[in-house]
């Protein structure tokens, strides 16, 4: 156990490291200052970034860290679903007992948010995560499922986020008018290689290790080939730390650095 050969308090790099010890990149607090701004405005915003980058970490943290009493919170990430499970499913997040027929479900949906907004004084805010999946059928939805009022009121947040493609799908005519209605679109970068640095000091610091256990040309390697992902990042980190406890070795070199790339490259 690397926890052991290297007297770790805890695996820093493992999923599911307690949130309280994040670290903010600038793509999560980018994302979490234009999600505030869409509490305030209401309306669709759209996210998008590679595989790894923390699209869903940064989106569930916002959802976590709001008011109960004053918002509700429906996450659905089964974008491979039928219209029909689509309906239920936003149905069932809402509280609904979901009808039969899709057109009578859309009305519960339209009902129970304005319900909500206008009795409860409860925003929802509904996140559609993996939505580069998303039928055409069900985004063309979308813009119908959203309009209230004539399109004269917002009355719900809903935030589509999925990887790049997701803008190409959304490009294309026939999603024309939902994309008129995005408020706010953010793409992810990635992690650049002053962050990377600085996330290997601060994950090494509270697991009580030596910060500066990973040579300059170790960092420079890792920082190249996660390729802005911190889910790609803690892979290799973890595999170098095995190969150290393997070798013996206490400091992560730069070949140690390549051959934990080349090791997960075989996966």
């Amino acid at each position: 156990m690397i926890e052991t050969y290297f007297g770790m308090k805890c695996n820093p790099f493992r999923k599911g490291f307690n949130q309280k010890n994040r670290y903010e990149f600038t793509d999560f607090k980018e994302m979490q200052a234009r999600l505030e701004y869409l509490l305030k405005t209401h309306g669709i915003g759209l996210f998008t970034g590679g595989s790894g980058f923390g699209k869903t970490y940064s989106i569930k943290y916002f959802l976590d860290n709001l008011n109960v009493g004053l918002y509700k919170t429906v996450y659905l990430s089964l974008s491979t679903i039928t219209v029909m499970d689509f309906y239920k499913g936003l149905c069932i997040g809402l509280g609904i007992n979901p009808m039969s027929r899709k057109i009578d479900m859309f009305k519960q949906i339209q009902d129970t948010i304005k319900t909500y907004v206008k009795d409860r004084k409860v925003t929802p805010v509904i996140v559609l995560d993996e939505a580069q999946y998303l039928r055409t059928d069900i985004l063309n939805d979308l813009k119908m499922l959203f309009n209230f009022d004539i399109d004269s009121k917002d009355y719900a947040v809903l935030i589509l986020v999925g990887q790049p493609v997701l803008n190409d799908l959304l490009s294309r005519n026939t999603h024309e008018a939902l994309r008129q209605r995005i408020v706010v679109n953010y793409t992810l970068t990635g992690l650049n290689p002053k962050e990377v640095e600085e996330y290997l000091k601060n994950r090494l610091r509270i697991a009580g290790m030596n910060e500066n256990m990973f040579e300059d040309g170790a960092i420079k390697a890792i920082s190249s080939n996660c390729n802005g992902s911190t889910r790609k990042l803690n892979l290799i980190v973890e595999n170098c730390l095995m190969i150290c406890e393997q070798k013996g070795e206490s400091v992560v070199t730069t070949e140690i650095a390549m051959l934990a790339e080349n090791e997960l490259s075989l996966i």
